[in-house]
């Protein structure tokens, strides 16, 4: 697919993730604010996240289902009008229940935007191309904790609690007007994919999609890569850096600043990568894992206060775990035919999220039942991700092995790397 075309309808999906993400993270800017304004403990503050991951996770499959039975531009315009919804509840909530309830809104729009995105790119772009244009959707995506942080931010403090968040709702309406307007599922003229049309098929794609071991693949992949970096992020990282390793309030706002620009380097470069090798992007993902659950075993065993350029390896390490989990939904792309891409998606996209809700629920826990905030619980609390990175590292490799015995029953059989590194050993040494 050639010319301009592509790059406008792609450019108006990704500025309606853009703008759902700043929904998405609002809440978090306005944390102090809506502490006074609900009366609510830190730890009710900390469930709305809890809250948002889950709603986020338990509609991934079912939005997987909706986007290949009606399309992307579809379910990313309902999803921008019931974030802006949302939002426009929020601002006007004078109890808790009803933000709350707003929150569940803004989480189910959220749930409907992304992968709806990722299919325009699969469907208006060459195949070669996809892999880079996955990575900067989801990296440029993020540019909407920069809107939510310093515009949405300084609306909220100088405009007052309403004015912030409905211009939010307004944004997000904007978001769907423009999506309207311009974004189509597929170029004029392509094949319209055969979607299921009642239950029965419905369930067939969803059981269909589910044995696809290369599906299986990609959701162990986005639960192994995604999680320590999100958790980090959105929620531990600061008191982390702050309490448990000694940290001004700023200087750790600027290690969450390095977390971001890392992944917007290594973004490209993984996709490259994925495009180049298609058949090695497992080990992209295993050397991710690994380096994670040791650059974490270095910091945890170090005494606190860790050296500073530990954390900044730690960190490093940490964003790499971002583009790699778009590994997975290339796995889906690749694996599975146009009319269930979307289920597959859904499925894939879960793990990550699931991963994020239980590993911030687990380390939470633990910190209450060791102390509190202190360098030693946080310490102990950080090991809860040992289990879900052991567990996924499995699931990589046994979801691995039977893709690759699939491929090689259909006449694609790929080598492993240690032949392909002896025959080169000995072309290198016939020469």
């Amino acid at each position: 697919m050639s010319g301009y075309r592509p790059w406008v309808v792609w450019s108006v999906g990704l500025f309606a993730y853009l703008i759902g993400v700043m929904n998405r993270t609002s809440f978090g800017v306005a944390g102090l604010d809506a502490a006074d304004r609900f009366s609510a403990a830190p730890a009710v503050l900390s469930g709305f996240l809890v809250l948002q991951l889950l709603v986020y996770a338990l509609l991934q499959i079912p939005t997987g289902i909706l986007l290949d039975r009606f399309g992307a531009r579809t379910l990313v315009v309902v999803g921008a009008l019931i974030m802006a919804s949302g939002q426009l509840l929020l601002a006007l909530a004078e109890t808790l229940p009803i933000a709350i309830a707003a929150r569940v809104l803004v989480g189910a729009g959220d749930a409907l935007t992304f992968i709806s995105v990722l299919s325009v790119v699969n469907a208006w772009f060459p195949a070669r191309k996809v892999p880079v244009m996955t990575q900067l959707t989801g990296l440029l995506g993020q540019g909407g904790q920069i809107l939510s942080a310093v515009p949405f931010a300084a609306l909220l403090h100088q405009g007052g609690w309403a004015t912030a968040f409905v211009s939010a709702a307004g944004m997000g309406v904007a978001a769907a007007i423009a999506v309207a307007a311009v974004l189509r599922n597929r170029p004029a003229g392509a094949p319209v994919p055969v979607s299921a049309t009642s239950w029965r098929a419905v369930s067939d794609s969803l059981k269909a999609s589910w044995a696809e071991p290369g599906t299986r693949l990609g959701l162990w992949t986005h639960t192994g890569t995604q999680f320590a970096g999100t958790v980090f992020a959105l929620m531990w990282g600061v008191p982390y850096l702050v309490v448990g390793q000694g940290m001004s309030p700023a200087a750790a706002g600027g290690i969450l600043t390095l977390l971001v620009l890392v992944g917007v380097v290594a973004g490209p470069v993984f996709g490259e990568f994925a495009a180049r090798h298609p058949t090695r992007r497992s080990w992209l993902v295993i050397g991710v894992i690994l380096a994670t659950a040791v650059a974490w075993s270095a910091v945890l065993l170090t005494p606190a206060p860790a050296p500073r350029w530990l954390i900044v390896v730690l960190v490093v390490v940490l964003a790499a775990g971002g583009p790699a989990s778009m590994i997975g939904f290339d796995y889906a792309r690749t694996f599975n035919p146009g009319h269930r891409q979307g289920t597959a998606v859904g499925i894939v996209n879960i793990g990550g999220f699931t991963a994020s809700l239980l590993v911030t629920l687990g380390v939470g826990a633990v910190l209450g039942l060791t102390g509190g905030y202190t360098p030693d619980s946080f310490r102990a609390a950080w090991t809860v991700q040992y289990v879900v990175w052991g567990i996924a590292l499995a699931g990589v490799i046994i979801a691995r092995r039977r893709a690759r015995r699939k491929l090689a029953d259909e006449g694609f059989p790929v080598r492993p790397l240690r032949e392909v590194f002896a025959e080169r050993r000995r072309e290198t040494v016939g020469s």
